[in-house]
């Protein structure tokens, strides 16, 4: 028989070296970092390449799935997960009976969000779910401070429904740390809080062994615009503020490990959310595993991903599919248990049954049709990967010792440290959005200019922050999403009492350059919502300007070549003064000329989209 060979065996082994005379060769002088390398919002830089060299002095790679520290996977063979639905529960009927349709559509895994339900009775309770078959179907409680009354109902229904308690599955989501977080404040305060925890964890630890009731809540931080860096340190300060409390009280680590879930957000940097849940089960089962004496206990995390606000949008919605879409793979491919990915029209309004049907079939086809259930770890051997999913560990490692030096998470967050560390990425982020070097497609860039959402946005719902603690310790971090400046400026253009302002291109001589920048400029200002009309070239400014008048312009936006500006703004200048703001598209070398002669406006590359078109709009008096 003849004998396999290995795949490319045939080519020689190319070494690190080697890569690097040839690239550094191509490049012909140019800046290697520059031209090639680039940086997380981490600092950490990102190479345009990676070969096995890189791997080498990662130990854990040759662990099979299962196995600790984890990296590969809680799942020993295939990469099953939990296709899950949220349901917030106003009408108790209506909420059993959409679980349960649910269920027959693809659901594995309910979740019954009862934070502002306000009171619920037993026999509601027992209604909401009994029509679920709980020994197949995970059953997930949001019950924030009424998680007591909720558990204790759970095993009165268990034992009436004759539902075993070694087969229920699921979590209860009592979290004192993430209130905090989102409220600047306890539930009720800290000692009673970490007591209720304690007994709901003597209750799973009794009467629930499948019950995870001690979540750690860090998708609140994706959903605050923070890095994947400081998600996974600040989820790993919260994990080791409950270990450190809970063993305290007498529990053991592997037990507290055990009934803990990591409810983790996924967002649409796409590698590297596979790799910060690969990242996230390596810290977790090493910390973990630093508890009781060093033990070495193996204890694998519960990773719930749920796909991240802050890149959603109002505008142009149907885009929130595609990045659901990415998530939802991204979160996959790393190995998530459990995954929620929310309806693409869930942040403006009450979602239908077309937006939560596309949401479930996206896990659905996932499996089905493409099989992501099938492969252990998909990802693992990707030079890539495998080294984000390391540096990642390690700048996540140092950045919870910063937060633990500072005596834990609740200290540091009393300090303000972890939300001073969110705050900074966040704006940073948001600056690249107004600036678009992060882009939101068909918001800040490629919007759809005829789109109208005013009376499909419920501003409540669109716009909304948490509600603050009304006994506060700390400032709470600030959740939301990127898109918001642009849709207000949007929304307001939309509702202005003297309509939609209207922006003309007066393009004029050299052909590619008028093409170019009169692309850029409506782009531009399309996405504040103005009209914009375009147009193929005026012989004459002269003829420009009395078609723009003719138009009823608010904005002339001139769109020429440099070397033609200096000759052209000036005297469209002169006969538009007055009676319309005057744009120039560019930054020509003759700007501060053109300055002084009375043009003020210039919009190019380096201009900050959001502020521009916010002095825009209110030099036309909108009100944003």
């Amino acid at each position: 028989m003849e004998e396999r060979q290995r795949l490319f065996s045939d080519f020689p082994p190319v070494s690190t070296a080697e890569w690097e005379a040839k690239i550094r060769e191509d490049l012909k002088g140019a800046d290697y970092e520059k031209k090639l390398v680039w940086k997380t919002l981490e600092e950490f830089r990102v190479k345009p390449y990676y070969t096995a060299e890189d791997l080498q002095d990662l130990k854990y790679l040759d662990q099979p799935p299962g196995s600790f520290p984890f990296v590969r996977g809680n799942k020993v063979t295939g990469n099953d997960w939990d296709i899950r639905q949220d349901i917030r529960v106003s009408d108790v009927a209506a909420a059993a009976q959409k679980a349960i349709l649910a269920v027959d559509r693809g659901i594995t895994s309910i979740g019954f969000d009862l934070v502002n339900k306000g009171d619920l009775y037993y026999h509601d309770f027992k209604q909401l779910i009994s029509g679920l078959d709980l020994t197949r179907v995970k059953l997930n409680l949001i019950a924030g401070e009424a998680a007591p009354d909720m558990l204790d109902f759970l095993l009165q229904a268990m034992e009436e429904l004759k539902i075993p308690a070694t087969t229920l599955k699921g979590s209860l989501c009592f979290d004192p740390l993430g209130q905090l977080t989102c409220t600047g404040g306890f539930y009720r305060s800290e000692q009673a809080d970490m007591e209720t925890a304690e007994q709901l964890l003597l209750s799973a630890e009794n009467e629930l062994p499948g019950f995870r009731v001690l979540p750690v809540n860090s998708y609140l931080f994706s959903n605050a615009g923070a890095s994947a860096v400081q998600e996974l340190a600040f989820a790993l300060a919260m994990s080791a503020e409950y270990l450190t409390r809970l063993t305290d009280m007498g529990h053991g680590a592997a037990e507290i490990a055990g009934h803990m879930q990591w409810n983790m957000g996924v967002g649409s940097n796409y590698f590297m959310e596979i790799a910060k849940i690969r990242a996230a089960r390596l810290l977790f089962s090493n910390m973990v595993g630093a508890y009781e004496g060093g033990s070495g206990i193996s204890a694998p995390v519960f990773i719930h991903s749920i796909t991240t606000d802050w890149n959603k949008t109002l505008y142009d919605p149907n885009v929130n599919m595609l990045r659901l879409t990415t998530e939802a793979m991204a979160a996959v491919l790393g190995g998530c248990d459990s995954l929620l990915v929310k309806p693409y029209d869930t942040w403006y309004k009450e979602p239908g049954d077309f937006s939560e049907r596309v949401s479930r079939n996206i896990q659905v086809i996932l499996k089905g049709e493409s099989y992501f259930n099938k492969v252990a770890d998909p990802a693992a051997g990707s030079y890539f990967i495998e080294s984000l999913t390391h540096s990642l560990a390690e700048h996540a490692w140092q950045l919870f010792l910063k937060t633990d030096e500072r005596g834990g998470y609740v200290k540091a967050f009393k300090q303000g440290f972890v939300q001073e560390e969110t705050a900074k990425t966040a704006s940073l982020r948001r600056q690249m959005i107004a600036s678009r070097r992060e882009i939101l497609l068909g918001t800040n860039q490629y919007p759809n200019a005829s789109e109208r959402i005013t009376e499909q946005v419920d501003p409540e719902r669109a716009f909304s922050t948490f509600e603050r603690s009304a006994n506060p310790v700390a400032e709470p971090i600030v959740t939301g999403r990127g898109a918001v400046g642009f849709e207000k400026l949007r929304l307001a253009a939309e509702i202005h009492p003297g309509g939609r302002p209207r922006v003309f291109m007066l393009t004029y001589g050299n052909l590619a350059m008028r093409l170019a920048r009169s692309q850029f400029a409506g782009n531009f200002f399309a996405c504040a919502g103005y009209e914009v009309t375009d147009n193929l070239g005026f012989a004459t400014a002269g003829e420009g300007v009395k078609a723009a008048m003719d138009a009823k312009a608010d904005i002339i936006v001139l769109c020429s070549s440099d070397e033609e500006y200096a000759a052209l703004a000036p005297p469209v200048y002169e006969q538009v003064k007055g009676r319309a703001i005057v744009v120039v598209a560019g930054a020509p070398a003759c700007m501060d000329e053109l300055k002084q002669k009375g043009i003020q406006e210039f919009i190019h590359v380096r201009s900050n989209v959001l502020e521009t078109l916010g002095n825009f709009h209110n030099k036309l008096g909108i009100k944003s």
